[in-house]
């Protein structure tokens, strides 16, 4: 059974229609390749997955359940978490202060609550170790490579029961050992039964830890495919729109 469906799932911006009748399917633990030009609708339709707004139409089921978001919240306590580009992340503070951020754990003090630290430095231990990061929870963000931001973000996304983690353009501006890093963990999210959504530019990536690639043109879906059927020549053609469809 699949975790997400899109049935012909549509958005207008006005008189501009940003995507037309998308329909796709992610499965538990399976990663799926987004991609597609600047300008395609793959931000909007991640965005529509995220909450951030409603599709004008078409469905979207979890687990078989009808759901429509409105706003991040509701995605996130749904189990679809994502991490951005820009990562969202705090330089001055700590990496497990990034990881809790918004979702500090407390303690009473009294007739106090105050932070517990201790807490969560040893939970976002845990994170980054099944993670397998040397990211540690005292180290500041400011210091750290761009393979140990992407495993803060991910840790994030980790604190919950996530289901779906949705990952825009996460080997965007770093280094070759870097980017080995964060597919790295794009692995063991999906050896732990967790579906990603990876949309990117970078072919090598997307077919280095994709099970499938769907190729959106103009708005409208023009390849859902394996990756073992498929080759970067190929999605080359059909993002250029030197291929109509496959």
């Amino acid at each position: 059974m699949a975790l997400l469906e899109l049935r012909d799932v549509s958005k207008n911006f006005g008189a501009i229609r940003a995507l037309d009748k998308v329909s796709f399917d992610i499965e538990p633990g399976q990663a799926v390749g987004l991609m597609g030009d600047n300008g395609a609708g793959k931000s909007t339709l991640v965005k529509i997955m995220a909450g951030n707004f409603p599709a004008s139409s078409g469905e979207i089921r979890l687990d078989g359940e009808h759901v429509q978001f409105h706003k991040p919240v509701e995605a996130r306590a749904k189990g679809i978490e994502v991490v951005y580009q820009d990562l969202a992340l705090c330089d001055n503070l700590t990496a497990a202060a990034n990881v809790f951020l918004g979702r500090e754990v407390k303690r009473r003090l009294g007739p106090l609550k105050i932070l517990d630290y201790a807490a969560m430095y040893a939970r976002a231990a845990e994170l980054f170790a099944e993670l397998k990061s040397e990211t540690r929870p005292r180290d500041l963000v400011r210091s750290m490579s761009g393979g140990q931001r992407q495993a803060v973000a991910i840790a994030r996304t980790r604190l919950a029961n996530s289901k779906l983690v949705l990952m825009d353009e996460p080997t965007v501006a770093i280094s070759v050992r870097q980017v080995a890093e964060v597919l790295d963990l794009i692995r063991r999210l999906t050896a732990q039964g967790i579906a990603v959504l990876l949309i990117s530019h970078r072919m090598p990536d997307v077919f280095s830890v994709c099970d499938r690639i769907v190729v959106v043109r103009r708005g409208r879906k023009v390849a859902d495919k394996a990756v073992a059927d498929s080759s970067p020549e190929e999605v080359t053609g059909l993002i250029t729109g030197a291929i109509e469809l496959a």
